[in-house]
């Protein structure tokens, strides 16, 4: 009986010994797992943040193209009429005396 008992006692502890000596490696690999899945992530929030700065930035210039040409029209507009408005009062200031 002390035979039994002893290599039981000693088999539990190999086991005992053998679990504890395999889970270190897998947390070890689950941090692993981890950093990576974090530097994916970081990389992709940093290029969608590149690529909204590159859409803001595209459409920026876009709106101040359409405010120039809008402003040129509205100057050109504006000339026009006083253009327009001093050749009319010319004409009436030329029939009177």
């Amino acid at each position: 009986m002390k035979n039994v008992t002893i290599a039981g006692l000693a088999l539990t502890a190999a086991l005992s010994l053998g679990l504890a000596q395999a889970q270190p490696p897998q947390v070890g690999q689950d941090m692993k797992n981890a950093g990576h899945d974090t530097a994916d992530a970081t990389k992709t929030a940093a290029h969608d943040t590149a690529h909204g700065t590159k859409v803001a930035a595209h459409d920026t210039a876009h709106g101040t193209k359409v405010a120039a040409h809008k402003t040129a029209h509205v100057t050109r507009k504006g000339y026009h009429k006083t253009v327009h408005g001093t050749k009319h009062v010319a004409h009436k200031v030329e029939g009177k005396p």
